[in-house]
């Protein structure tokens, strides 16, 4: 069965450094005498693309964004995408894995969460000079290498990811207070989802795996997401369907055993119960 192609962060690296783990780069160097050309694909890490003047095409689980001057691309690890910058554009790649933020503190994690929830930021000069002066200080850490130079990378990290959020006018998240707890218990189920998606579809396994009732679990989606928990596992059922009907040439029924289907029928009336499209139809209008 055909895979949609994945970027590891290793491939983008000449030696390794930081643990292979983290990538910044300046792209006006890289885009100063040809484009940048990207064909269909998905990441296992965190791709952050600051663009300060650009242009180009740029497709995220086929949804077409506009690229355009002082916006911010934030995409997760599973996400597809094809991407077009024209010769002569400027800003910043960030790539890191999951695995970067290990042994960082939950509130990390959180910023990290709610960034990475929207796709598309866009700013005035401004506002955007203010987002990006962190990453001018993570380049100038990551190229120099000076003793303690991870640890400065994370802090300046966690300073990118406020200003992303307060420039945007969005909520930075509170890291203290008696609603963390549901926070950080809402991180991890949704870690658990994209890692066992094709195995486990009932509220109750996720439960079983936080130590939560299902009730509770159902809380803390509502909550977080204004969505039960059983809507947030379809939901991702259905973005993972599409990616693999619109991104491979799979046969249904090899989609389905993939995304953990035994009866091929009942995989087709989920889907068009969902998106008001059988899978072929959907592959037909959408591809």
């Amino acid at each position: 069965m055909k895979e949609i192609p994945i970027a590891r962060l290793h491939h983008f690296q000449e030696e390794p450094h930081l643990l292979g783990n983290f990538i910044i780069r300046d792209i006006t160097i890289l885009l100063e005498e040809i484009p940048m050309v990207q064909e269909l694909h998905r990441h296992d890490f965190y791709f952050v693309l600051a663009l300060e003047h650009s242009s180009g095409q740029h497709h995220i689980d086929f949804t077409p964004y506009p690229v355009g001057d002082h916006c911010v691309f934030f995409m997760r690890p599973g996400q597809v995408h094809d991407l077009t910058l024209d010769q002569g554009s400027t800003g910043f790649v960030m790539q890191f894995t999951s695995d970067f933020f290990d042994n960082c503190s939950m509130d990390s994690r959180l910023l990290l969460r709610s960034c990475s929830n929207t796709t598309l930021y866009s700013f005035n000069p401004s506002s955007y000079a203010n987002v990006t002066a962190p990453l001018h200080a993570i380049l100038d850490e990551f190229s120099a290498e000076r003793p303690g130079h991870e640890k400065m990378i994370k802090a300046q990290l966690d300073i990118f990811l406020i200003e992303l959020l307060r420039q945007q006018q969005a909520k930075v998240p509170k890291l203290k207070g008696p609603d963390l707890y549901p926070r950080e218990q809402l991180e991890v189920f949704l870690e658990l989802l994209e890692t066992h998606l094709g195995t486990h579809k009932k509220v109750s396994d996720y439960a079983e795996m936080l130590n939560l009732s299902a009730y509770q679990l159902n809380s803390i989606t509502k909550a977080g997401l204004g969505k039960t928990c059983s809507q947030v596992i379809n939901d991702q059922m259905i973005l993972e369907s599409k990616r693999m009907l619109l991104a491979t040439s799979n046969q249904v029924k090899e989609i389905a055993y993939a995304l953990g289907y035994e009866d091929v029928s009942y995989f087709i009336r989920f889907f068009k119960k969902h998106t008001g499209h059988s899978p072929d139809a959907y592959r037909q209008n959408f591809a």
